[in-house]
Formats: C-alpha cells, sequence, structure tokens
C-alpha cells in the first residue's frame, strides 16, 4: 500500500504526528492548514514589543521529549534544529507562610521539603515514575487492559484507582499544607473542579512528568518544536499546504484516508452526509470545558519574587493553599469567573536568552475562566502575581492580553478558550469524542478519521492522539 494517498487536515502536533506517522509508513502525504505557517497551538511570536518571542498558546511541554511518539523522533528532530531547555526545578508553588514547594526530578528531593508528607508523596508518586517507560504507553492510549503482561495491568489498576478520584480525596492523604498545595496545583491542569472524580488524574499524571523529564522549554520558542517536525514530514517525501481552509470534504485533494485535527464538531459540519446521522449528533454534542484569560508581558528584569529561589523554576504555581486553589476552580466550574484565580506562570527567558533583549524577561501566564467568558482577567492575574512577587507591576514594560475568543481565534481547537480540546470528566472519559470504544479515531465512514485532542489520550502536547490514529488509518488502508 505504499502508493496510497493520505490528507491531514489541521497541522498541530496531533496531525503532524499523524502525518509523519503515515509518511514513515511510505504513504503519499499531504497536511492542510488553515493558518500562514504551521503549529496551531505551538506557536510563537513577538506579541508585545519587538525582539520578545512569546509563546502564543502552548509554552511548557511535559511530553514533549517523553511520550512515545516524541520520543521515538528524538534524533530526527534535533537534526532539524529542535533544541530543549530543561529548567534547573520543574515546578515552585510559593506560599505566603514559608519557603516555597519546589519540585526538582528526584522524588526523594522533593519529597524531603514535605516535611510529615514525605512518606505519603513517595508512595503516591514512587510507583508511577520509577515505571514509567513501562506504563506511559498505557497510559498516552486508548482505554485498554494490557492482559499479556499482567504485572503492567495490576500497575495500572493502581493507577486507575488513584486517578478515578477526586483530587480532593486522594490530598486527604497529605496532612500538611504544603504536599497538599503542590496536589492542588498539578490537579488544576484537568481544569476542572477539584472535588470532581477524575481530577486526580492530571494530578498524578502532571507530577509524574515532572519527576521523569522536569517540564523542558524549546529554545527559541515554541514555533521552533513545529518547524522541526513540519521539517521531519517534508524529510519523508510529505507535502505542506498552508492557507487552505477546508470547509467541505470535497474540497480535499483525491486521497484513500483523511484524517482531521479538528474538533468533532468542525468533523460533523465539514464531513456532513458523509457520516451518518446519528454520529454526526453525538459529534455536535460534544461537550467543551472551561476557557483560560492569557497575559503575555515584556519585563525590564526578571521576576522579583519575594523568594529568589523560583528564579530556577520553570513553571510557578499561584494560588495558596489547596483551599484556595479549589475555591477558585469550583468558581469557573460553576460559571463565575474567580477572584482570585489560580495562575499558571512560566519564565522562559530566565532560561533562553533568545525571548526576549539582554536584560529583559517574557512571562507566560494565564488563569481558568468559564467557557466562552468575556470578563476581563488582568488584574485578578497580575493581583496574583504581586502577591508572591512585590514590585512586579513596576517592571512591566507591555503587556498582550488573550479572552477566551481571541484564544480561540489564534487557535480554532481551543473552542470558547478550551484549551484541553474537551471537558474531560467521567462523562467523557470513555467516549471521547462518541461511544467507538476499541477505536475512537475511526468513523462510520472507513477513509475518515479524527486525530485531534478530543480524541485520547486528550489534552497535552504528546502527538500520541495523531499516531494513533495514523495507525487506525494504516489498519484500514492493509485492509
Amino acid at each position: 500500500m505504499s502508493d496510497a494517498r493520505a490528507v491531514v487536515v489541521g497541522s498541530g502536533p496531533n496531525g503532524l504526528a499523524a502525518a509523519i506517522t503515515l509518511a514513515e509508513a511510505g504513504h503519499e502525504v499531504t497536511l492542510l492548514e488553515a493558518a500562514d505557517e504551521v503549529g496551531g497551538g505551538v506557536r510563537s511570536a513577538p506579541l508585545t514589543l519587538p525582539g520578545y518571542v512569546h509563546d502564543v498558546c502552548s509554552a511548557i511541554y511535559p511530553f514533549g521529549r517523553i511520550s512515545p511518539f516524541f520520543a521515538g523522533q528524538g534524533e530526527a528532530l534535533e537534526r532539524s534544529g529542535l533544541r530543549w531547555i530543561r529548567p534547573p526545578l520543574a515546578i515552585g508553588h510559593p506560599l505566603d507562610d514559608g519557603p516555597p514547594v519546589m519540585l526538582v526530578t528526584d522524588v526523594d528531593a522533593t519529597a524531603a521539603g514535605l516535611g510529615r508528607d514525605a512518606d505519603a508523596y513517595r508512595r503516591l508518586l514512587g510507583p508511577l515514575v520509577d515505571h514509567w517507560s513501562e506504563l506511559s504507553p498505557q497510559l498516552l492510549a486508548p482505554f485498554n487492559v494490557p492482559l499479556l503482561h499482567p504485572i503492567t495491568g495490576l500497575r495500572m489498576a493502581a493507577f486507575g484507582w488513584n486517578a478515578i478520584q477526586s483530587a480532593r480525596r486522594v490530598a486527604q492523604r497529605f496532612v500538611d499544607v504544603r504536599a497538599r498545595a503542590l496536589f492542588a496545583g498539578a490537579a488544576a491542569h484537568a481544569i476542572l473542579p477539584l472535588h470532581e472524580h477524575l481530577s486526580a488524574a492530571a494530578a498524578l499524571m502532571m507530577l509524574a512528568s515532572a519527576h521523569v523529564d522536569g517540564w523542558p522549554i524549546v529554545a527559541g520558542g515554541a514555533s521552533e518544536l513545529s518547524h522541526a517536525l513540519a521539517a521531519r514530514l517534508l524529510s519523508l517525501g510529505g507535502r505542506i499546504e498552508t492557507g487552505v481552509h477546508v470547509a467541505r470534504l470535497d474540497q480535499l485533494p483525491a486521497h484513500d484516508a483523511a484524517l482531521f485535527d479538528v474538533m468533532p464538531r468542525a468533523l460533523a459540519s465539514i464531513a456532513g452526509d458523509h457520516l451518518p446521522a446519528r454520529y454526526r449528533r453525538r459529534l455536535e454534542g460534544y461537550r467543551h470545558g472551561a476557557g483560560v484569560f492569557k497575559l503575555d508581558i515584556a519585563l525590564d528584569g526578571a521576576i522579583p519574587w519575594r523568594d529568589g529561589e523560583l528564579l530556577e523554576a520553570g513553571t510557578i504555581h499561584l494560588g495558596g493553599t489547596f483551599e484556595e486553589i479549589a475555591r477558585s476552580e469550583a468558581q469557573v466550574g460553576a460559571g463565575q469567573a474567580p477572584e482570585r484565580p489560580f495562575v499558571l506562570l512560566a519564565q522562559p527567558s530566565v532560561f533562553d536568552p533568545r525571548r526576549a533583549p539582554s536584560g529583559r524577561h517574557t512571562v507566560w501566564a494565564y488563569c481558568h475562566v468559564p467557557n466562552a467568558s468575556t470578563v476581563d482577567m488582568r488584574e485578578p492575574i497580575l493581583g496574583q502575581i504581586e502577591r508572591f512577587a512585590p514590585g512586579f507591576r513596576e517592571r512591566i514594560l507591555a503587556v498582550a492580553a488573550m479572552a477566551p475568543a481571541d484564544v480561540e481565534r489564534h487557535n480554532p481547537n481551543n473552542v470558547g478558550g478550551d484549551i484541553a480540546g474537551g471537558r474531560f470528566d467521567l462523562g467523557q472519559l470513555f467516549t471521547r469524542p462518541s461511544r467507538r470504544l476499541l477505536d475512537p479515531y475511526a468513523t462510520p465512514d472507513p477513509r475518515i478519521f479524527l486525530c485531534s485532542a478530543a480524541t485520547p489520550p486528550g489534552a497535552g502536547v504528546h502527538g500520541m492522539a495523531g499516531y494513533h490514529a495514523a495507525h487506525s488509518a494504516l489498519r484500514q488502508l492493509s485492509g
């Protein structure tokens, strides 16, 4: 089947991963992108002032080197110029009282800073980190039971027992504020209220990936990752066409398989009558989660953290205690803009001087808001930064704000500002994007496949949705 033709629509990391996987199998691949450049949510631009490189959507890549897809492409991407930078500390979590909680790659060293909760933290994270290479292919895949590997199955069951619970329940294993705060900040990546089932899954995955690879950034900006992936595809003989907006299936060139890195509702609109009405209704009923309000900031110096150790961390979680973060996420879940939002902040220029003029710095920060919210969150976000870095406002040279509508304009897959590709709750855990459990990438039309973050394993720059969708298409192409 080396002469089979495949078309991939959308050049986010999943679309690029799908195209590369198909091209590696010897197929003729054409990648179509509506924007003028590839990347989707993995792009960078001078959003504030000339000479300041800001990551437009994503900035930190917990799975950028360690997902099975990226691990397999590591050497090829390096040959295309990709370079990763790993900050000395993965996560910093400041508190009003006492030193910040710091996560380093070593589980024992991190646990040592958690006082009475050191042993509980080791018991919770140690097995997942120790067996990451064995478990990650299962965790970053559609739902499956590894029956051929009973030990792996038991370890997956242990993970699942913890992951399906709420972050609030799992955090009850900790008695002090420091471990509870660290866990809450990681759990908030789920963009779910922390009392909901499955919110603990994000905490476990985020913390484990931080221990395994330290949450690296891309040297020169996020676009460098997309450019390297595009170069890899071109080296395999693939074609890339930008500025091509696909609204109907008949716009595609002749093909044997079409893979779409789009959201389910978009696929229903594009495919139209090529898909049965019942399946289209399921796609149209796909639920999106909360959105984000984002700030990109140019500074005339580094962030003046109250505790200078935070300058060693690539990612900072700003929200204080577990209870404060839980309150903020619960307000978002109830459709309210949080009064004191949980803020995720990255300071890439501290580790990558290419991001700003000498002595100057960039800041990337966002908080969660209800989907499609129009509330201006600039002051609440700046207030949370100032809370832990007095004098921060005095160093601001320029601020660029992105409300949920702006986030969606930059990347249409972020519907209403939802950067997770859909609400990841129990209602959509096993039916993402519809009830096709054995192969969630295939559709009733044997030539149409979905490969976006609306398919397993969901949100994140890991390429695995595209990788698995490509293998689904390869099975179909081979009969």
